[in-house]
């Protein structure tokens, strides 16, 4: 294949996957530099783009190219233009420590630690327990657990702990790995017969960061194997911390003894931020990245973004690539306009619109899922119940909420009120969920 194909071809790929809008916004100005050494070097406008594409869609552009090559290349960001001395050492400090430890097979986010997480009575708890583990990986709150919504802070205090360790001595063997990608080595290395791989890997850790384990709910070969994987680094008195969306009680579909395993430790939750937290968090990200905002600009966002962290961080991304490309300062104005996607106003109805985004973001599926046609099991239910909650929360009809949910009729909308009202009534957990994202809709 010609070097001059590869980037046109893997920006289709990337176009497919995340829709014409935000494929126009923040992939379509990256270009290509090179590809040598088994790293593709791409040029961004401003360091925003980068922080925008790692935060929200961390593989996707490694993946379209190893799609168009048939290679697993590494990725590098380059800024185009000037860029703040201070930001371009910060940058250069994070990439030599995240390829050192990349050489000793540790792959952990540097931005990621205890000095970037802004703390409040929201998360007090499961930070200092994040940190005391981190003090005394093994000893102390083994394993631990911290669980909350989407977007509050998990992944990020979760690592914040290996990195602290890390830090503390390089010779430790951390690893941190989402529960799906646990669940996807589990199930190759039993089609390849390669179970005592995947043992010597997990059972020779000296700590294990396990993201979002939900997900292996209903996986009852992941659920063996895990369990007893922690059963072995547990008896070592191996550090376990795993983050989840909801505590290890409401995991019906774990097995009982793996529940038990979870809940031996510490359980500590994140709750949404209060106003003060997010107006910290807020100032703080924006003197990470230069960017200078108003009073005005802070309490506007802080008091419109409802519960969700990364929301927050997803609107000063926004408004530091606007406001880098034009030269422009970030004023009230400017964010009341760029942000309209982010931001419910107060006096706006609420949409089908948005009951769908917010029902996808919770599912971790995208909004275009809901709209499509498929009937798979996966995307069926959180449509069945974006319907149900648009007919209860908002004035449009059956016929509207059908035409916007994957084209159904309003009989397909009446069937999915009735099963979600069904289900709620039999299923505790269930119905807990339904009232969760209720609850994010009319906060």
């Amino acid at each position: 294949m010609h070097s001059d194909d590869i980037w046109p071809r893997s920006l289709d790929l990337i176009r497919q996957e995340v829709g014409e809008n935000i494929f126009d916004l923040w992939f379509s100005p990256i270009r290509l530099l090179q590809i040598k050494e088994g790293t593709a070097v791409l040029e961004v406008p401003n360091r925003f783009f980068k922080e925008w594409i790692e935060d929200y869609h961390p593989t996707l552009v490694t993946d379209a190219l190893e799609r168009v090559t048939s290679t697993r290349l590494g990725v590098r960001y380059r800024v185009s233009g000037n860029e703040d001395a201070a930001l371009k050492r910060a940058d250069a400090r994070m990439r030599s420590r995240k390829s050192k430890l990349a050489r000793k097979g540790i792959y952990l986010n540097p931005r990621y630690t205890f000095e970037s997480f802004v703390t409040g009575p929201s998360n007090q708890f499961a930070h200092a327990a994040a940190m005391a583990v981190s003090e005394t990986p093994g000893r102390v709150y083994n394993p631990l657990f911290i669980y909350g919504g989407v977007g509050l802070g998990k992944t990020h205090l979760i690592t914040a702990v290996g990195n602290r360790v890390v830090d503390r001595s390089q010779e430790v063997n951390v690893l941190y790995v989402s529960a799906e990608q646990f669940t996807n080595e589990v199930v190759s290395s039993f089609r390849h017969g390669k179970t005592e791989e995947l043992k010597s890997k997990y059972r020779n850790l000296d700590m294990i960061l396990l993201d979002d384990v939900q997900f292996v709910e209903n996986k009852a070969a992941t659920q063996e194997e895990l369990f007893h994987t922690l059963n072995v680094l547990y008896e070592k008195q191996k550090q376990i911390v795993l983050s989840s969306d909801r505590p290890p009680k409401e995991m019906k579909q774990m097995t009982d003894r793996l529940r038990s395993r979870f809940g031996m430790g510490l359980i500590a939750d994140i709750q949404p931020p209060e106003v003060e937290t997010k107006m910290a968090i807020i100032q703080k990200k924006a003197e990470q990245d230069r960017l200078a905002l108003g009073e005005d600009v802070v309490s506007y966002i802080a008091s419109r973004v409802k519960s969700n962290v990364r929301d927050i961080e997803g609107c000063l991304i926004r408004l530091g690539a606007h406001s880098s490309l034009t030269g422009q300062p970030v004023t009230l104005a400017m964010a009341k306009t760029l942000l309209r996607d982010f931001i419910q106003e107060d006096d706006r109805p609420l949409s089908v619109e948005g009951i769908a985004r917010t029902v996808a973001e919770y599912f971790g599926l995208k909004v275009a899922d809901l709209k499509a046609k498929k009937r798979t099991k996966d995307i069926a239910l959180p449509r069945q119940i974006a319907m149900h909650l648009a007919r209860e929360l908002t004035e449009c009809s059956l016929s509207e909420i059908g035409k916007h949910l994957g084209g159904k009729d309003h009989a397909t909308v009446i069937y999915a009120c009735k099963q979600v009202e069904a289900r709620s009534a039999r299923d505790e957990n269930f119905s807990r969920m339904v009232q969760t994202l209720r609850n994010k809709l009319q906060p």
